[in-house]
């Protein structure tokens, strides 16, 4: 396999895994968020000063990244998941460019706005895949439990969840806890991969990204989460030889998704072998319908 093709797997299992976090976040659990960049930093610096100042094992650096990033989701949480809506999403956002803002203006540890360079190039592609699969397959547990099934009744009627004796508040916290986790340890594996990180990075611009992609692979799915990161990734490297018009295509992907299908690609549903067999029996009744009509 040529390097480029390499590079773009790795890039992309990258990708899969911060959007994992924020789908869990805000498909399942139905906050919106815009500072999810934040927690990749955290991730990303915290790997990174690990393995080249402590000379920890990168598979240690990139979980101590993930944990650390899940922890200071979690006290974040408690105090600003009490807003809902707009206003929490107007509050992430802040959170998001102060992580960033403190990373870029703490010269003496993080080395500032000059960036963090001599970073080991340990994600390999064998090594953000595992991390993706496992993490993966770790999600869609969690989903399908009765945590998972928490969250989703946070995200339909918060309100009717908490009389039913749901502690709302609680599964929220813990879902931005274990979104941060997901986005922390994608921060770590992207340290590793670009072997030099800057602030500028982690701003707003990427939280939009994270969140683009779930709403475009479909709000509560996450095979739909998967499928849109990998669609959008790849619009993003395969016309990166025409970069004056990469973005442009990339919006009008995006635009294009959204009038067509609001709901996004896969919508609430998942990519199973059942899903896969009422699709095509759907396009046989179609035909036949066609057939008749003829």
């Amino acid at each position: 396999m040529e390097g480029y093709a390499i590079g773009v797997i790795t890039l992309l299992a990258i990708n899969c895994v911060a959007a994992l976090g924020v789908s869990l976040f805000t498909g399942f659990t139905g906050v919106f968020t815009l500072g999810h960049a934040g927690y990749m930093a955290i991730g990303a610096y915290t790997a990174a000063i690990l393995t080249v100042e402590y000379g920890v094992h990168y598979v240690v650096a990139i979980i101590a990244g993930g944990i650390l990033a899940m922890i200071l989701a979690y006290l974040i949480g408690i105090p600003t998941l009490k807003l809902v809506g707009d206003y929490y999403a107007i509050v992430s956002l802040g959170l998001g460019e102060a992580i960033r803002l403190i990373i870029e203006n703490w010269n003496s540890v993080t080395r500032g706005a000059r960036g963090y360079p001599g970073i080991d190039g340990y994600t390999t592609m064998p090594v953000a895949v595992c991390f993706f699969i496992v993490l993966a397959v770790a999600m869609f547990f969690l989903v399908n439990s009765t945590y998972g099934r928490a969250f989703k009744a946070c995200r339909d009627d918060y309100v009717a969840a908490s009389l039913l004796g749901f502690n709302t508040a609680h599964f929220r916290v813990l879902s931005l806890a274990i979104s941060g986790f997901y986005c922390g340890v994608s921060g770590g594996l992207l340290a590793g991969y670009m072997s030099f990180i800057q602030p500028v990075m982690f701003d707003m611009a990427k939280s939009t990204e994270l969140v683009s992609v779930v709403v475009f692979g479909g709000l509560g799915s996450m095979s739909g989460c998967l499928i849109g990161t990998t669609i959008l990734t790849l619009v993003t490297e395969l016309f990166r030889p025409i970069s004056q018009y990469r973005m442009l295509i990339y919006g009008l992907v995006l635009v294009l998704v959204m009038v067509l299908r609001p709901e996004g690609i896969m919508g609430t549903s998942e990519l199973t072998p059942g899903y896969i067999k009422i699709l095509f029996s759907r396009k046989k009744k179609a035909d036949a319908a066609e057939e008749g009509a003829r």
